[in-house]
């Protein structure tokens, strides 16, 4: 079973917008036998500067290369407010709580917004260095998190405008000028650039200029998704943003954007746009509630989403959230779909001293 780091917060100034708050991963050892490279416990949130935040914790690091180190990530919950820039300071904390230099690393400022929602550290420390310190005591340590949130100062030095290339961009598609590509997707038709898409996807590099059939034609078909699924890709192909982003916040409204946003994270994994899919994967793994569990959980199964799983599984540890995803309608789908999966996090949740329990039920 994942494990939740406990959290204790403090504030370090009066100022509204800079704030500590405290990690201490209770443990050690058992959380990096549970957890596997790329895997991560994630904390509750926290709120600075009137944005929510939280911390992921890798034990055995992220991406691959880094599974010597602990990766430590700060996390932005940007659904429901506008961009931020802020900056942050991690520090591993001594048995005084304070911190220890030699472990302690300061990002630059950061914007984060809907597209870019997190930033830290693949390699925050070595494994092997914070095991042989005196830092981790009874399988314990702790880490402090300094995040400031930096106000927006509006004055003459700020004369030159954000980039707008997106919107020439935008539009560009919007008005197919010099268009010189047709897409039938489910009975539509799109127009499209074909050294843009070249440009933004390899998958679709090889298919426009490549010796594929389709790099001589003018129309192309594609099959096995849906108009409004593909009208989206493109948006973000040629925007580097999403609609389907705007997740809804009200347990009142439908999940129609959380199921748009699966769909859109096949279609940027199909076509490579990783990117697309990092944010897509990142935002559904903070938009997992009981009704929408099981569909996540066979999406992320079945097409190796493997941060998406992770995050399912965790919210699963819970008997309560358990309980209501089996009652949910997108059950019965994930049992007959991925039943390994549901075996797995069976096997996840028995106690760790119940061993055999869990060989017996990988076994059948």
């Amino acid at each position: 079973m994942a494990e939740h780091c406990k959290l204790a917060a403090a504030m370090v100034l009066a100022e509204s917008e800079e704030r500590s708050y405290v990690v201490k991963v209770d443990g050690y050892s058992r959380i990096k036998g549970l957890l596997k490279n790329g895997e991560f416990a994630i904390s509750t949130p926290f709120s600075v500067g009137g944005h929510n935040w939280s911390v992921e914790y890798y034990p055995n690091g992220y991406p691959e290369d880094c599974s010597d180190f602990i990766s430590l990530y700060l996390f932005h919950e940007a659904a429901d407010a506008g961009d931020v820039k802020a900056k942050f300071t991690v520090s591993v904390l001594d048995k005084n709580g304070e911190p220890v230099p030699s472990y302690s690393r300061t990002s630059d400022p950061v914007t984060f917004s809907k597209e870019v929602s997190y930033c830290g550290y693949d390699d925050f420390i070595k494994k092997a260095d914070l095991e042989a310190s005196a830092h981790l005591r009874d399988h314990c340590f702790t880490i402090r998190f300094d995040v400031t949130v930096i106000k927006d100062i509006h004055g003459e030095e700020k004369s030159v405008p954000p980039s707008d290339l997106h919107r020439h961009f935008g539009d560009m598609l919007k008005n197919k000028d010099a268009a010189d590509l047709t897409f039938k997707v489910g009975g539509q038709e799109f127009s499209a650039h074909r050294c843009v898409l070249a440009a933004r996807s390899p998958v679709f590099k090889a298919l426009l200029l490549g010796a594929m059939e389709e790099s001589s034609s003018s129309t192309i078909e594609i099959h096995d998704m849906e108009p409004d699924v593909f009208e989206s890709l493109l948006h973000f192909i040629y925007t580097d943003s999403a609609p389907v982003l705007q997740m809804a916040r009200e347990k009142s409204e439908p999940c129609v954007d959380v199921v748009m946003a699966g769909h859109l994270l096949v279609a940027a994994d199909r076509y490579n746009i990783a990117r697309l899919r990092v944010i897509l994967e990142e935002k559904l793994c903070s938009h997992i509630d009981s009704n929408m569990v099981a569909t996540s959980l066979a999406l992320a199964e079945q097409h190796g989403f493997h941060r998406l799983k992770e995050a399912c599984f965790q919210f699963l540890s819970s008997p309560p959230n358990l309980e209501a995803m089996m009652a949910s309608d997108g059950y019965e789908h994930l049992k007959s779909s991925c039943p390994s999966v549901l075996k797995e996090l069976i096997a996840r949740i028995i106690p760790a001293e119940w061993k055999a329990a869990k060989d017996i039920i990988m076994a059948i």
